[in-house]
């Protein structure tokens, strides 16, 4: 996850930016509810673009954050690439801002470095909507597969069966997906007692 940063909010036109601090949030969530080895990076606090989403944040706790120079490319600071190699997974789930430049640098650089890489495109964020749609473009072409928060949790779940996760997997659809939590508000009316599923 790179570089959800407050100062970057001032930039990105492409998404709202409530909504995405929820996808962000969503997304680090989904991470801990199926135990998937998490990587932030940011600059330093008192960089242009400044600390974390503060809801982010929280979520996190007191996890690393990998703090990172001016490079573009997150591959380019060593303790990402060590961060990431020492998960011993292939596939890059990847998320951040701006899409087309931290984004898209460090997706390409994952693709050559041999990765199976994803981008969750609505926990991403470019200046204009054309500018991150050209990005996104782009980086499908190179070979990136493009997702989003709620499809990563939904292949991870799989099934309403898999119990150990279940009440996880209805909590982040009740949170932060609203169609789906209205879902679940009227499911819950509907069903004796009238309490809601998750």
């Amino acid at each position: 996850m790179i570089d959800h940063a407050v100062g970057f909010a001032n930039l990105f036109r492409s998404h709202h930016l409530a909504e995405h601090v929820n996808n962000t949030v969503a997304l680090a969530k989904t991470a801990l509810v199926y135990d998937l080895p998490l990587v932030v990076t940011n600059g330093a606090d008192t960089s242009p673009s400044g600390p974390l989403f503060g809801q982010f944040k929280q979520v996190l706790g007191d996890r690393e954050v990998v703090v990172r120079q001016g490079n573009f490319d997150a591959f380019a600071t060593e303790r990402f690439a060590e961060a990431l190699a020492a998960t011993g997974r292939r596939k890059l789930l990847l998320s951040g801002l701006m899409t087309e430049g931290c984004v898209l640098q460090t997706a390409l650089s994952g693709l050559e470095r041999g990765y199976d890489v994803h981008v969750v495109v609505d926990a991403v964020a470019g200046e204009t909507r054309e500018i991150h749609d050209a990005a996104v473009q782009r980086m499908v072409q190179a070979g990136v597969v493009p997702v989003t928060w709620l499809s990563v949790a939904s292949e991870l779940q799989g099934t309403y069966e898999n119990l150990a996760t279940v009440e996880g997997f209805m909590g982040l659809m009740a949170e932060h997906s609203p169609t789906l939590g209205m879902y679940l508000q009227y499911y819950g009316a509907l069903r004796p007692g009238g309490t809601a599923a998750a």
